[in-house]
């Protein structure tokens, strides 16, 4: 019987399995049998370990496995160790790596451009007297078989102590990376790995022609919006090599980039992305899913979403004063859960999913949204979720003396569609919270006469002004015990239809009223451009839910079983009613004829008689049988389970700071366009635009270079945009260098 060893490992190592562990210590790795030290190599020293781990797996000292859990290398790695220590020995792990040899640059043009080197000509003249690309010698010089003098390196880089890279030399770095694609640190992987290092550190490298470079000029409009606030005290700190501040960063980056998706992040660059973070690579799929996870733990995500609305709500009280409620269902084709339908009106079906509320400024901006699993409408949303809320959160509200003063003021004004008309609502709004509503009518009377209309400059809220044709009147809405005196203003239009909107807000005018409801346009359009740019309706991850506690009532199945009988049958009975009544014996029939003709009568008669029974007795089941019952009553078949809110939120937080930073960032650049609508593309073409990164760690500076747009017009308004952003004078988050924004090429006219 083989006998038992004791766990006998040094102070302070880290346990590889029972019998070998491994200490750091003064720059050094140092490994244990136990408590005997067998080998030992400097901690930069990859081939030495690469070489001594393939040799412990090789021996049968311990597992693949083991490697991969202690160091936190990838697995890949680790196989070609070994077969490379299996097939070559421990020669081949020290042996230089065998090049191909120069195709371009022989030996004897190698020779006649060190001449010309040596004689002072720059890296461009050598090219132009050789025939070479200008890139071929400056890998030549950084592989040490051309050497340069120093007075001309000087002129040809921009800074005299750093060695550029382009795209072709990163790639090919990323590509022959020992622990993986890009992971060009393996001592701060292996550190963090063994949690001794508790993130990796933003270091920026000097790059040129980085992909995706453009996203860095949304930094400053990001950090304006919210993106890197509260971020210590709504989420849990991340262990391991990536910190939450470069998540945050990372999915910010993705958003304006139009990487939709969690999984489409592996058809981008890792190195490349990596570069624009100060890392050596982004986070792999499953590494990033793993980090969201731990990220939305909890109701962080939704607490950090509320304090960004609050914040948002108080950057822009004027904005504030009037909001845009609207519904939008976000449609499920999976089959984990049993969504309840609901009546989708783009597709003009009903479909399953869930209904998110989402509250807007005048100008299509969001500030939260509201989820509903179990939906009753919009009203039973803004009584039970959105008005409690905004009164909690806008900002200045008039005070109580105030609004005593004047009989007419408001709190704030809540504008949506006809989904939400109701008198009751309007009355229960304005009495309880003093709170103005407006809405289309929903059932307006006789048309008003054309005289009475005006041709009216209105100024929408985005400053654009349009005419109309406006009249004001008003208006009693609803019954004798629910109605309320409304402002009723209507809008003449071309065709001569009049549209018709009522009011609550006693204090506006007419121009107000139609500048904010003909406006509601903006928030249709932040939908769309939402589902289509940043992708709001696609699932963040597969897990479902259970739904917590809730006294909101849900439909009856039994009631909704009996619904559709009865509805089945009432339009079978509407069918037969006119066979019968289509039964008519014409005067000049054979007289042959009638007795089929009584028969046939007599027939749908009986069959119209006994359904006319079974709708009645289905009628009095119906009534008889409560419409809506408590969730906790809900048969277990028919009770279902939400979809998985935390990472969904957390990511579209993100997205909503994303969408708004584009929106600040095309208002700068409108000012430079006659055709306004042309703003919006071209910031998206800056975030997709290669750019130069210049590190100045000495100076305090990252310089980025931004690649020239497609014509001079565009120029002239990224410029525009650069020198605003360059004024903020921002500093990259956990660094101390600011940004400074250049765009590369010749200046435009």
């Amino acid at each position: 019987m083989p006998q038992a060893l004791l766990p006998l490992i040094p102070a302070g190592a880290t346990t590889v399995n029972d019998r070998i562990s491994v200490l750091r210590e003064d720059g050094e790795w140092t490994y244990f049998y136990g408590v005997d030290p067998i080998f030992r190599h400097p901690e930069t020293d990859t081939r030495s370990f690469r070489m001594f781990t393939a040799q412990l797996i090789c021996q049968g000292a311990c597992k693949q496995s083991d490697i991969v859990r202690a160091f936190g290398v990838s697995a890949n790695s680790v196989k070609r160790s070994v077969k490379k220590y299996r097939n070559e020995g421990i020669a081949s792990f020290y042996r230089p790596r065998v090049g191909r040899g120069g195709t371009v640059l022989t030996d004897e043009v190698t020779r006649r451009a060190q001449e010309l080197l040596d004689r002072g000509s720059s890296r461009s003249d050598v090219a132009v007297e050789l025939g070479v690309q200008r890139d071929t010698l400056r890998k030549a010089i950084k592989q040490g078989r051309l050497r340069e003098p120093s007075s001309s390196a000087a002129l040809d880089r921009p800074h005299p102590t750093r060695e550029v890279s382009d795209k072709s030399d990163r790639s090919v770095a990323d590509a022959s990376a020992e622990m993986g694609t890009a992971c060009t640190r393996p001592g701060e992987r292996v550190l963090a790995a063994m949690g001794m290092l508790q993130g990796a550190p933003t270091r920026f490298e000097a790059c040129r022609d980085v992909s995706f470079g453009g996203v860095l000029c949304g930094l400053p409009a990001l950090a304006q919006n919210g993106l890197f606030q509260h971020l210590h005290t709504s989420f849990p700190s991340l262990g391991g090599y990536y910190t939450t501040l470069q998540v945050v960063t990372l999915l910010a980056s993705m958003a304006l980039c139009r990487i939709k998706t969690v999984e489409q992040l592996q058809y981008a660059a890792p190195g490349e992305l990596g570069k624009l973070m100060g890392l050596d690579r982004v986070p792999e799929v499953r590494c990033l899913r793993k980090k969201l996870t731990q990220l939305s733990a909890g109701d962080a995500p939704e607490q950090w979403a509320g304090l960004l609305s609050r914040q948002w709500l108080e950057a822009a009280p004027e904005l504030a004063g009037t909001l845009y409620v609207d519904g939008h269902v976000r449609l499920y084709h999976g089959q984990q859960t049993e969504l309840p339908r609901r009546y989708v009106s783009r597709q003009r079906l009903c479909l399953r999913g869930t209904t998110d509320y989402w509250v807007n400024d005048a100008l299509g901006q969001p500030f939260f949204v509201v989820e509903r699993p179990i939906d009753h409408g919009m009203l039973e949303a803004l009584r039970s979720d959105i008005v409690p809320r905004l009164l909690r959160d806008i900002p200045r509200p008039p005070t109580e003396q105030e609004l005593q003063a004047d009989p007419y003021r408001c709190r704030f004004v809540i504008i949506f569609d006809r989904e939400g008309y109701s008198p009751a609502f309007f009355k229960e709004m304005w009495q309880t919270h003093r709170i103005a509503c407006i809405t289309y009518h929903k059932h307006p009377k006789e048309a008003w006469p054309e005289e009475r209309f005006v041709e009216t400059l209105v100024r929408l809220p985005n400053g654009e002004q349009a005419s109309m044709k406006l009249a004001e009147m008003g208006s009693w809405i609803g019954d004798r015990k629910n109605g309320l005196w409304v402002r009723e203003v209507r809008k003449l239009t071309t065709s001569g239809h009049q549209v018709s909107l009522i009011s609550s807000a006693y204090a506006q005018i007419a121009m107000t009223d139609a500048a904010g409801m003909f406006s509601r346009w903006s928030q249709e359009n932040f939908f769309r451009y939402m589902m289509e740019h940043y992708a709001i309706d696609l699932l963040s991850e597969h897990r479902t839910e259970e739904i917590p506690g809730t006294n909101r009532p849900v439909v009856n199945p039994s009631w909704r079983e009996l619904d559709s009988r009865f509805r089945s049958l009432k339009g079978k009975l509407q069918q037969r009613q006119a066979q019968f009544a289509a039964q008519t014996l014409h005067p000049e029939s054979n007289a042959a004829d009638v007795p089929k003709w009584e028969q046939r009568k007599s027939e749908l008669l009986e069959v119209v008689q006994q359904l006319e029974h079974d709708l009645e007795e289905l009628k009095q089941q119906r009534k008889q049988t409560p419409k809506h019952i408590d969730w906790d009553q809900l048969p277990n078949e028919n009770k279902f389970q939400r979809l998985a809110p935390s990472r969904k939120r957390l990511i579209d937080t993100v997205k909503l700071i994303a969408y708004r930073a584009e929106t600040a960032m095309t208002a700068i650049v409108r000012e430079q366009f006659a055709r306004e609508d042309d703003a919006r593309s071209l910031v998206r073409d800056l975030f997709r635009s290669e750019a130069d990164l210049s590190p100045d760690t000495q100076a305090g500076v990252l310089k980025v270079g931004v690649h020239a747009m497609a014509n001079p017009r565009s120029n002239r308004a990224i410029q525009y945009l650069l020198d605003d952003l360059n004024a903020a004078a921002f500093t990259y988050p956990g660094t101390n260098l600011k940004l400074e924004y250049a765009l590369l090429g010749p200046p435009s006219e």
